[in-house]
C-alpha cells in the first residue's frame, strides 16, 4: 500500500466520488444525474456515500443490465484510491486478538475494524480512507507496521457489532463463576428458543450469548459439523464446511466448560456424567425461522468432553435426485430398483458421504398414503412426518435386530434400517425381504461390490444373499465449484489418470477454483454426489459364491454397464461442476480391468 501522511481527517465525500465515477465512464447520464440530485437533496446524509449510491440502483454501463450493488462499489473505489481491497471472512479473524487494538466505540466512530494484529504489524479495515488520525494513536501503542485495507461499509458495521459483542460475552463468561443448572426433563420434540434462559440464572448470560453465537454463526457459514476440542489450555472450535475442517475459535477451558454444560442442557443430556460418551439432540431455529435439528455427541478425552454437534438441514436432507447429482442413467437405474415390490438395497460409503440424504430423499418420495413406511434408526436423523420412526435404545434391549423383528408385525411395505451392523441384523433385514418387504439400509464399504464381501463376512450364506440383494449404491460428495470459477486448458494426462483404464475423451474445457468473497477464497461452495450403481443382474448372481473374487464381480458389473466413482466424478468435471483434484480427492481408488 502507498504511504498516507497522518493530515487533517476527512470524510469521503459524495460529489467528489461522482465525479470519479463520471470520469471512469461507469455511468449513463440519466444515473449520474439521479446521483447529483440525492447529494444536492443530502437524503441520507449520516449514511456512507457508497451505501447512498448503491441505494440509487445505478445502471452498470460496462455490464448492461447489472445494477451497481454496494460490493462492486467498494471494489471500484479500492481499485480507484490503489488501496487493498478486503472482504472479509469471519473464519479467519481472530475476534478475541483483534477486539483488544481499539475499544468498540472508537472503532465505530472512525468506521474502521482491525482484521489482524501480529507483533509485526496491524491490518485495520476502513471505510474512510482519508480519516487517518486513529493511526497516531495506534501507533503509541503498537511498534509495528500499519497498514490499511479497504472494506464494504455496511460489512464494517455488521463485523464491529458481531466480534464486539461476541468478545464482551467471551470476558464476561470468563469472570462469572456459576455453572449452568439443569432444567427439567424436555420433550423429545421440543422446540428450544435459543433466546430463552429458563434454564439458567441471569449470571450465565454471557455463556447463552456464547452459544446462540456459535449457532447462528455455524448456519450462516453453512457448517454441517461443529466439533469442540478441549486441550491442555485451550479448547478448539471448529466447523466442517463442504467437507473440510476450518479453524474457527479456542475457548478458555473455563468458558469451555460452561459453554459444553449449557449444550449438555439443551440437547438433555446429563451434565454431571463426564466420563461416558452420551448422545442429545436439539431443535431449533435460524435467523430466517426455519426448524433445524442438531445432533450431539460426546466422548470424554485425555483433556475433557469433546462434543460434535452434527447440523441437520431439512432442505438439504429431502432433495431433488437432480440436486443430488444422479445423471440421467443412474436415475433410471435407481428408480428401478427402488420400483421393487422386495429385496434388499444398500447404500454405502464413509461416514459424511451423504448416504443419508439419499436414503431420506428417495423415502419421501416412496412414502404415499397408500404404503406404510416404517423406519429404524440410531439415532433418528430427521423427525419425517410422513414415516413410523423408531429410535434403537441399547440400554434397554432395544436394538436393530428386535427393532426390525418389532416392524415385521405391524404392516410395513418398506422398511428402513440405519445400519447392518452384525449378523442378527443382517439375517432379519434378509427375512424381511424375503417375507415380501422392500428393505433399504447403509453399509460402510469403499464401492458397491465390496458390499457383498462385507455381507458374507457377516455372516450371510452367498445363495441368500443372490436372492435378496436388489443393488448397491456407493456414493461420495464433492465440492462444487463456486460461481468464480475461470476456464482452463485440459491437463491431458491428468484426465488420463483420473478416467484409467477407460478410454474417455477429455473435454475441451475444463474449470478451476479461483476463489471470492462468496465461496471464503475456497473457489467452492456446497457439494453435490458422484454414484457408483451395482445391479444384481443373473450373471452377477452367479458369481455370489463363498469365496468368490471381488475383482471378477467388479470387472462384470462394468461390464454390464456399472459407472465407477470415477467416472461418476469425470462427468461432473466436464460438466463444469468440479476439479479433476476434487475427484481424486474423494475418489482414490482406482480401478484395474
Amino acid at each position: 500500500m502507498r504511504e498516507q501522511s497522518t493530515t487533517d481527517d476527512r470524510k469521503l465525500d459524495i460529489q467528489q466520488i461522482i465525479g470519479w465515477l463520471e470520469n471512469d465512464g461507469i455511468l449513463s447520464a440519466a444515473d449520474l444525474a439521479k446521483c447529483r440530485q440525492y447529494a444536492v437533496a443530502g437524503i441520507n446524509k449520516h449514511k456512507h456515500p457508497l451505501k447512498i449510491l448503491a441505494e440509487c440502483e445505478l445502471g452498470d454501463q460496462s455490464a448492461l443490465g447489472k445494477l451497481l450493488t454496494l460490493e462492486d462499489l467498494t471494489q471500484w473505489l479500492a481499485r480507484k484510491l490503489d488501496l487493498p481491497y478486503y472482504y472479509f471472512d469471519p473464519l479467519r479473524i481472530d475476534v478475541a486478538n483483534v477486539t483488544t487494538v481499539f475499544s468498540k466505540a472508537y472503532a465505530g466512530n472512525y468506521n474502521i475494524l482491525p482484521i489482524k494484529i501480529s507483533d509485526e504489524e496491524v491490518v485495520v479495515a476502513t471505510a474512510e480512507p482519508f480519516v487517518r488520525s486513529w493511526q497516531q494513536d495506534l501507533a503509541k501503542m503498537h511498534s509495528g507496521t500499519i497498514r490499511c485495507v479497504f472494506a464494504n461499509p455496511e460489512e464494517i458495521k455488521r463485523y464491529l457489532d458481531e466480534f464486539y459483542n461476541f468478545s464482551r460475552s467471551l470476558k464476561g463468561a470468563g469472570n462469572q463463576t456459576g455453572q449452568p443448572e439443569s432444567g427439567a426433563t424436555q420433550n423429545f420434540e421440543q422446540l428450544i428458543e435459543l433466546s430463552k434462559t429458563a434454564d439458567l440464572d441471569a449470571n450465565n448470560q454471557h455463556v447463552v450469548n456464547l452459544v446462540n453465537w456459535l449457532f447462528q454463526y455455524a448456519f450462516d457459514q453453512r457448517a454441517s459439523d461443529i466439533h469442540i476440542e478441549p486441550r491442555r489450555l485451550q479448547s478448539n472450535v471448529r466447523f466442517r464446511i463442504d467437507g473440510v475442517l476450518h479453524q474457527v475459535y479456542q475457548l478458555p477451558k473455563n468458558i469451555m466448560n460452561a459453554v459444553l454444560s449449557r449444550l449438555k442442557i439443551l440437547g438433555r443430556m446429563n451434565i454431571a456424567e463426564k466420563r461416558l460418551p452420551q448422545d442429545g439432540r436439539i431443535k431449533t431455529q435460524n435467523t430466517a425461522g426455519k426448524e433445524i435439528e442438531l445432533r450431539l455427541s460426546t466422548m470424554p478425552t485425555a483433556f475433557g468432553e469433546k462434543l460434535v454437534l452434527r447440523i441437520f438441514d431439512p432442505e438439504v436432507l429431502l432433495r431433488d435426485y437432480e440436486q443430488l447429482g444422479f445423471n440421467k442413467q443412474e436415475l433410471r437405474i435407481w428408480n428401478h430398483m427402488t420400483s421393487q415390490s422386495h429385496g434388499i438395497i444398500l447404500v454405502t460409503g464413509p461416514t459424511g458421504s451423504g448416504k443419508t440424504t439419499t436414503l431420506y430423499s428417495t423415502l419421501k418420495r416412496l412414502a404415499t398414503p397408500e404404503i406404510n413406511l416404517c423406519t429404524v434408526e440410531d439415532p433418528i436423523e430427521q423427525i419425517e412426518p410422513a414415516f413410523n420412526q423408531m429410535q434403537v435404545q441399547p440400554s434397554i434391549g432395544l436394538d436393530f435386530a428386535s427393532g426390525i423383528r418389532t416392524l415385521m408385525r405391524q404392516d410395513p411395505d418398506i422398511i428402513m434400517v440405519g445400519e447392518i451392523r452384525d449378523m442378527e441384523t443382517a439375517e432379519m433385514a434378509v427375512q424381511a425381504s424375503l417375507t415380501g418387504h422392500l428393505v433399504f439400509s447403509t453399509l460402510h464399504t469403499n464401492n458397491a461390490p465390496a458390499a457383498v464381501t462385507r455381507l458374507l463376512n457377516i455372516g450371510v450364506p452367498a445363495y441368500l444373499i443372490q436372492q435378496t440383494v436388489l443393488g448397491v449404491m456407493a456414493q461420495r460428495l464433492i465440492r462444487v465449484l463456486c460461481g468464480c470459477k475461470a476456464a482452463a486448458p485440459v491437463n491431458e494426462q491428468q484426465w488420463q489418470a483420473l478416467v484409467a483404464p477407460f478410454k474417455a475423451a477429455a473435454p475441451k474445457t475444463i474449470y478451476q477454483a479461483v476463489g471470492c468473497k462468496v465461496c471464503r477464497n475456497t473457489g467452492f461452495s456446497g457439494r453435490i454426489g458422484i454414484y457408483e450403481i451395482f445391479e444384481n443382474s443373473a450373471a452377477l448372481q452367479k458369481m455370489i459364491v463363498d469365496g468368490y473374487d471381488v475383482n471378477q464381480l467388479q470387472k462384470q458389473a462394468i461390464k454390464e454397464g456399472m459407472r465407477p466413482l470415477r467416472l461418476s466424478g469425470a462427468e461432473k468435471v466436464a460438466a463444469g461442476l468440479t476439479t479433476i483434484e476434487e475427484v481424486m480427492r474423494v475418489a482414490p481408488e482406482r480401478i484395474d480391468l
